[in-house]
């Protein structure tokens, strides 16, 4: 390979990286809360409340249920009015991110699930409230369920983010599009995918070993 398409490659890592880690900050800024509130509004939660539970678990349900490649396309306008473009980098961080979040709630929820409902119990008999349960007990218990999920959603949104090549996006999924695809350089097409590969295991791998340190 040329110095250029090296070069090429380096900045397709740093745009995909750029994507990846915003998009999965935005998205838990607003799935945790989502995931928080599906859990506590479940039925026998401490905020039980089925209305809103019905409502949010549509709204997560329809998201999960959209192809993300349909979801770049249905989220252009969108897109556009957010950061006054639909391709690029940082519009690409648009659709990772709303992409992400009914994932990020599931799994939070999921993850809060896991805890004993002893421990709610006893924190309600010391005449906690559900806020403060939540907070101090709940969240700390589903800590290391929640760095697990945490590595899933990321590994997840960079997957996307190859997708967002698709209708113009940055990172390593543009690359491999332009160059291993349209251009038929195969050797640049394997190596963005090992390249993409790697990343996902190192993630993977990382969330994995800070979960068991912090279940210990």
């Amino acid at each position: 390979m040329s110095d250029y398409i090296i070069e090429t490659i380096r900045n397709g890592i740093i745009e995909t990286l750029e994507m990846t880690v915003f998009a999965s900050i935005l998205s838990y800024i607003i799935g945790l809360p989502v995931g928080i509130m599906l859990y506590a509004t479940s039925k026998g939660r401490i905020l039980e409340n089925r209305p809103v539970n019905l409502i949010l678990g549509l709204i997560v349900n329809v998201g999960r249920s959209l192809p993300f490649l349909i979801l770049l396309v249905l989220l252009i306008p969108f897109t556009r009015f957010v950061t006054g473009s639909s391709i690029g980098t940082v519009a690409s961080i648009v659709p990772l991110t709303v992409g992400a979040i009914p994932i990020v709630a599931r799994m939070v929820e999921s993850s809060l699930s896991e805890v004993s409902p002893g421990i709610i119990e006893a924190a309600s008999a010391m005449g906690a409230s559900p806020i403060y349960i939540i907070i101090h007990f709940i969240l700390p218990e589903a800590t290391p369920s929640l760095l697990l999920g945490a590595a899933i959603n990321v590994a997840t949104v960079l997957g996307y983010s190859a997708m967002a090549g698709v209708i113009g996006g940055g990172g390593l999924g543009a690359i491999a599009l332009q160059y291993g695809y349209y251009r038929y350089q195969k050797d640049v097409l394997w190596t963005t995918v090992a390249i993409l590969v790697v990343m996902v295991m190192l993630i993977s791998e990382g969330g994995n070993l800070i979960a068991k340190k912090k279940r210990k």
